[in-house]
């Protein structure tokens, strides 16, 4: 049995490697770098050029030199943006390639043979001959045609978005856009549409002279907002040692620097971490969507592009995170991600890290919800915008928030709602609702794990521990927690991993409070399993 030849062939698909790809991409990306060195190198000559030198000589120079670094700002965008097409190309490639193994898997079950064009036909050792045209050889031609017929599409859309980028070098790659910028309090739609009024020169001229406002705005498309947070990280890190230089110039320095020195010294280090992780090569590609390194850091970044991906995870992390925890929250997110690759290859998955709040420091600060309810609207806000930027069919959108994060998670969905189609919560110490129904997502959609060595466990609210404390001592003890009253709860609310809340179980090894994560945990596979809809 044989298929109309697709514009990607069998051969082709079979040996494409999309880690080239990606490699490549990361090349164009690290020229950046070397670009932004080259106007930093300008704008210092310009300064010492002013320094000696007056007249209208020096005036034409001046002009000529901020016209260069004009230009060069505009460029970095572009390299960027080069990157972004190739990592985008390489993922569709590995999905197609994934669907292509599944397409082998059962030929091979099916006792069927693929040829190097392509071509299915029965195994005389394994099958019947007339299974060479029978309903298994039919499925597996439909799997095969289903696999090129996506790696040809994959071709087409980044030769079209690489077409669009040489026409833009010669033509004009950015031109100011016309006056009036999106309110603060403007929604992701509302920002979407203002986005997509825009042409692209606009969009990019946006992107390299305001930065700022592009990274944080939720409605702009993760290329566009990953390109700016891009460009400010080397601000970021400049301003972070000229804080560490303020701090080291008082000599000695008192117990106030000194902490605020170790503070300063923990984002540098999380902020160049990841930096490195941003340039890497390796897959799948980091999109920096939003960056503020004031106070202990935040920053949200996606492992692969949410607005092609399939499905979408977004991970809420607990207390004490802050930007020197995010590689480690990152490699969380990233274990879930894998697993989803592993278990559905044919399917583009992306998992964000959302640690864009005051996540508490210290049990003090944990005990309260406030810091909860501070960060339900921003996170609301980042949902809408995954939703509204979200390019092909709905994806579905999972948030999963762990610790303190469920809390987190818990409080912005029965408070403002999420754009989502399943919430996870583990580790939990209650998610500040009484019931799964109160948390406004899909009937079955809620689930929760705890492990059953977790200290999480033990975090009962004050009156129960004024209860354990006078249980065996005091006659009320025991009419107080007699047979008659309600499951205990956790210290925000009814567990959301007990049988009274009414969301789903799924189960997790001995792991403790922050094993949800480690290879051979089931929790991790669970995780994967909700977010790809199984």
């Amino acid at each position: 049995m044989t298929t109309t030849a697709p514009a990607v062939a069998y051969a082709q698909l079979w040996s494409a490697d999309p880690g080239a790809w990606r490699a490549a991409g990361a090349a164009w990306a690290g020229a950046a770098t070397l670009v932004d060195r080259r106007a930093g190198e300008l704008a210092d000559r310009a300064a010492a050029l002013a320094g000696g030198w007056s007249g209208a000589a020096a005036t034409a120079a001046d002009g000529r030199l901020t016209g260069l670094r004009a230009e060069l700002s505009t460029i970095a965008p572009a390299l960027i943006e080069a990157d972004q097409v190739l990592a985008e190309h390489a993922g569709r490639l590995a999905a197609a390639k994934g669907r292509l193994a599944a397409a082998v898997a059962l030929a091979d079950a099916s006792g069927l043979s693929i040829d190097r064009d392509g071509r299915v036909s029965a195994d005389p050792a394994r099958a019947r001959p007339s299974e060479r045209d029978g309903p298994a050889a039919a499925r597996v031609v439909a799997a095969l045609r289903e696999a090129l017929e996506s790696a040809g599409a994959a071709d087409r859309a980044a030769a079209v978005r690489l077409d669009a980028l040489a026409a833009a070098a010669g033509t004009g790659w950015a031109t100011p856009p016309p006056p009036g910028r999106p309110a603060r309090d403007a929604t992701a739609a509302q920002v979407r549409s203002w986005w997509a009024e825009l042409t692209p020169p606009q969009q990019r001229w946006l992107v390299a002279h305001e930065p700022t406002l592009v990274g944080r705005l939720d409605g702009v498309p993760v290329a566009a907002r990953d390109q700016a947070n891009r460009l400010l990280l080397g601000a970021r890190r400049a301003e972070l040692l000229a804080e560490r230089r303020r701090l080291l110039a008082r000599v000695p320095p008192g117990p106030v620097e000194s902490a605020r020195l170790h503070l300063v010294d923990g984002r540098l280090a999380g902020l160049d971490t990841l930096a490195e992780r941003l340039a890497g090569p390796g897959g799948p590609r980091a999109y920096l969507l939003g960056l503020d390194t004031a106070g202990e850091g935040r920053v949200v970044v996606a492992l692969g592009d949410p607005d092609h991906a399939d499905r979408v995870v977004t991970y809420v992390p607990g207390m004490t995170a802050g930007l020197d925890d995010a590689p480690g929250e990152l490699t969380r997110a990233g274990r879930v991600l894998d697993r989803c690759a592993a278990l559905a290859p044919g399917e583009r998955s992306a998992a964000v890290l959302w640690l864009d709040y005051d996540a508490p420091d210290f049990l003090h600060e944990a005990v309260s919800a406030g810091q909860a309810r501070d960060a339900g609207p921003g996170l609301h806000r980042f949902q809408e915008g995954l939703r509204a930027t979200h390019e092909g069919p709905p994806a579905r959108q999972t948030v999963l928030g762990h610790s303190y994060g469920s809390l987190v998670v818990g409080t912005a969905a029965r408070e403002h709602g999420l754009a989502a189609d399943a919430l996870v919560f583990v580790g939990s110490p209650g998610v500040g609702a009484a019931h799964a129904d109160e948390l406004r997502v899909p009937p079955g959609q809620v689930w929760a794990s705890t492990a059953p060595d977790d200290v999480i466990r033990f975090t009962r609210p004050p009156e129960e521990l004024t209860l354990r404390a006078l249980r065996g001592v005091s006659p009320l003890a025991a009419v107080l927690t007699g047979p008659g009253r309600s499951e205990p709860e956790l210290w925000f609310g009814a567990d959301p991993a007990g049988p009274a809340f009414g969301g789903r179980v799924f189960d997790s090894g001995r792991h403790g409070h922050t094993g949800y994560w480690d290879p051979d945990n089931p929790a991790l596979d669970g995780m994967a399993r909700i977010v790809l809809g199984r």
